[in-house]
């Protein structure tokens, strides 16, 4: 029962991730993204990511169906992992249009900075979400695998927020 409630969660991610990767499905990055251990695909189109995530999710379906416990957990964790990385590249779409682009104008300084503080405010909220998720883990590999969880977060605010000092030091020289 607890299991299939979590599939179903599951899957509703999955759809809402599915629709937020459809504008961007088939376009081309010059390199793949994701580490190799995270997905087994090496392409350069988030559709296929997708498909992979949909694949592992199938794979946790036949697992529970099978009562495979070591292997739902494992795969549970596959899957929200993927989910959670296709999400990051999501966010960082925007940035990724600019990577080849010149010196901003100072108004693209001003949107860069509305966005990274943007991507705090997310971070900042993954993290306390993750921490309160944490307090209500019952097994040590569902606790460990949270704080991996909140580690790596706390990692990717602390680069958000030393890019925010960069742009506001690029705003200030501007603005003098």
């Amino acid at each position: 029962m607890k299991s299939a409630h979590l599939l179903a969660q599951l899957e509703a991610k999955l759809e809402e991730l599915a629709q937020a990767v459809a504008p961007h499905a088939n376009k081309r990055t010059p390199k793949a993204r994701f580490d190799s251990q995270l997905f087994h695909s090496h392409s350069t189109r988030l559709g296929d990511y997708l498909e992979e995530v949909r694949q592992s999710l199938n794979q946790l379906k036949q697992s529970v169906s099978a009562q495979r416990t070591e292997r739902v957990a494992w795969m549970a964790e596959r899957v929200v992992l993927q989910m959670g990385a296709l999400q990051r590249e999501l966010a960082t779409q925007t940035l990724r249009k600019g990577e080849t682009r010149e010196e901003p104008e100072s108004e693209n300084l001003y949107e860069k900075l509305a966005k990274h503080q943007d991507y705090e405010r997310r971070l900042r909220a993954m993290i306390a979400d993750r921490e309160s998720q944490l307090a209500l883990q019952e097994t040590l590999a569902q606790q460990q695998t949270l704080q991996r969880e909140i580690a790596t977060q706390e990692g990717r605010l602390q680069r958000c927020q030393q890019a925010l000092k960069r742009i506001e030091r690029a705003i200030e020289k501007r603005e003098h």
